[in-house]
């Protein structure tokens, strides 16, 4: 079958899979305790995906021309034996590509065994470097140093390139960033700053809370001289630097003031089966009814196509004072 492509043009490359929605922190631009508190009813076990119906739909998704998966949460890792889920997917002809995104609270246990079972490569989310900013951002008291530690046990494991995400919000975390970019310098790692985003309903985002990515490079061009480096390959969603010592490189993910929607290749399966094929979508797409029905395959993959044909999701691109209070799915449901 030939590569798809929605209204835009745009293939169909790229899957994110959350295997949960759950997850050990509270970040407030994610998950803030007001909300996702003691009473907040999680997906039971029995409307999630099973490992089975995942590799089933990652195998239909991949004849439609996917090359790469990337397991998200909420925080895989919190999902049992996910490195076994790790092992399924890596075997999967076609599949060129398979990463994993988490907070790294889990990572100095689980490196080893996400390698062993194939993974390729994984990225870690850590806000800043300041132990008080990065638990009020957390909001669960958990330490930097845990996370350096998982950092390390995954280099150690050979996942790598690592890259390092750091979300950067007004008033919470700018002024740390000069001393990420200071830490990771010749280490190999990769950082990304990511524009605070209004993701889903519940983080209280404002447009005066953004740092532009204009101004995230400028901070660090100050301390350390940057030179724009082109994309690795069309669609990459952050903007790439080096810098100009030698000493690595850092990319910007500019999703509100550099909307990069025109080459977005992306779909996004949650924990509990449903596809959006946007990260600000208002509704998803029940692929857990069709893969617990009778449908073949071959039905599936019809409907696949025909969902990704009719896509036309630009949000980013046609984001206003309005659209923030659109009722769209919470990030800690599909991933970043």
């Amino acid at each position: 079958m030939p590569t798809v492509s929605d209204t835009l043009g745009r293939p169909l490359r790229d899957l994110r899979i959350s295997v949960t929605d759950r997850c050990n922190f509270r970040c407030t631009y994610c998950m803030p305790k007001e909300v996702f508190g003691r009473d907040f009813h999680f997906l039971p076990a029995r409307d999630l995906l099973s490992f089975e119906e995942i590799i089933r739909l990652a195998r239909l998704f991949i004849t439609l021309g996917v090359e790469k998966i990337r397991i998200t949460g909420g925080e895989p890792l919190v999902r049992r034996d996910v490195e076994t889920l790790v092992a399924m997917i890596a075997t999967l002809p076609g599949l060129h590509d398979l990463t994993l995104t988490t907070n790294g609270s889990l990572l100095w246990r689980k490196a080893q065994a996400l390698r062993a079972a194939g993974l390729q490569r994984i990225s870690v989310s850590l806000d800043s470097l300041d132990d008080a900013v990065f638990k009020a951002m957390n909001d669960v008291d958990f330490p930097v140093a845990l996370v350096l530690d998982g950092i390390e046990q995954a280099r150690a494991a050979g996942l790598h390139p690592i890259k390092i995400n750091v979300v950067v919000k007004r008033g919470m975390n700018e002024h740390t960033l000069v001393d990420m970019a200071r830490h990771f310098r010749g280490t190999g790692h990769i950082l990304r700053f990511i524009e605070y985003m209004d993701v889903g309903t519940t983080n209280g985002w404002r447009l005066a809370d953004v740092v532009p990515a204009a101004e995230i490079i400028a901070t660090i061009n100050a301390a350390f001289a940057l030179e724009p480096l082109e994309p690795n390959y069309p669609g990459e969603v952050a903007r790439r630097y080096r810098y100009a010592d030698g000493a690595g490189e850092i990319g910007v993910i500019a999703s509100v003031t550099q909307p990069f929607c025109g080459d977005c290749t992306r779909a996004r399966l949650s924990s509990d089966g449903q596809l959006y094929t946007c990260l600000f979508a208002t509704a998803g797409h029940d692929l857990r009814a069709l893969v617990r029905s009778t449908a073949a395959d071959d039905d599936i993959l019809e409907g696949l196509e025909r969902i990704w044909r009719r896509r036309e999701d630009r949000y980013s691109q046609l984001r206003t004072a309005l659209t923030p209070d659109l009722s769209k799915v919470e990030m800690s449901r599909i991933g970043g």
